[in-house]
């Protein structure tokens, strides 16, 4: 059964839209427009909404307060895909806003998360299920993010956001992702220093294996900067990284004798014209 509730002008009684989803328990999929009246929200309902067949929750609101304290008294099945939106008239992007505290509830559900996907506009985590968040005016950041969900299994990231020249945008997630083993840029300029925290003592990220970029000009500057990276991991307790992947559907990608010297530093380099990337795990 689906649920489908948009363009509604008038706020939700949200005791009684708790005690609505309640009743209809086989329920799959719940696409919501939500706003909730101001002096419902401060009643408890009397119990919580079960919803043991839902597999997709999928909420716009321009108050993460509705969210949040949908979220709080919605009892949903591991697995299951949340999705947040902030309306026009909602200009937070503080994730931690709209969700419970503290955020158990939905940690819960998607531990563990293997997967971080980081753009511009948007934040995703997907694991055994699956969460994303997209504010309407500004971007969410990879930090709190991060800080909010379970990191230890994530093995996979990806970034589609300008980097800073020092490293430090890459360094404070990297210090986060003791499993990571594939790490994506996407769509990024690359200034100088930007990789530099991949070469750091530690090192940062012990296992990871692969490193790729996906409609990035990768240069003759970025590619001396990562044989500077990969020397210094090849050197140091880190595994050593197996893999560079290039691929670009527009920007031109590097010449054949850039190439042949990223291959004297990992075992395989895939480089080709594409839409999407190669399974990279």
């Amino acid at each position: 059964m689906e649920l489908k509730l948009v363009d509604y002008t008038s706020p939700f009684h949200f005791g009684e839209f708790i005690e609505f989803l309640h009743s209809n328990q086989s329920l799959e999929v719940v696409i919501l427009d939500l706003q909730f009246s101001e002096g419902s929200k401060r009643i408890s309902p009397e119990r919580k909404a079960s919803l043991p067949q839902l597999q997709r929750l999928m909420f716009t609101c321009g108050s993460a307060s509705d969210a949040r304290v949908l979220l709080s008294w919605v009892s949903l099945r591991r697995g299951s895909h949340i999705a947040i939106r902030g309306s026009q008239s909602n200009s937070s992007a503080d994730l931690a806003s709209f969700l419970p505290s503290p955020p158990t509830p939905i940690r819960d559900l998607l531990t563990p998360i293997t997967t971080i996907k980081y753009r511009y506009d948007s934040f995703h985590a997907l694991g055994e299920g699956q969460f994303s968040f997209q504010p309407s005016k500004h971007t969410p950041t990879l930090y709190e993010g991060l800080g909010l969900f379970v990191t230890g299994a994530i093995r996979e990231l990806h970034i589609t956001y300008a980097l800073d020249s020092g490293g430090i945008y890459l360094t404070w997630p990297m210090e986060r992702l003791p499993a990571l083993e594939a790490l994506v840029l996407s769509e990024t300029h690359l200034p100088s220093g930007s990789l530099s925290a991949l070469a750091k003592e530690g090192p940062l990220c012990p296992s990871l294996k692969t490193i790729a970029f996906f409609d990035c000009e990768v240069d003759e500057d970025v590619i001396k900067e990562l044989e500077e990276v990969l020397a210094k991991r090849r050197d140091s307790t880190a595994a050593r990284l197996y893999r560079v992947v290039i691929v670009n559907p527009t920007h031109a990608l590097p010449n054949p004798q850039l190439i042949r010297r990223l291959k004297k530093f990992v075992l395989r380099v895939d480089v080709g014209v594409g839409d999407e990337l190669p399974a990279l795990l």
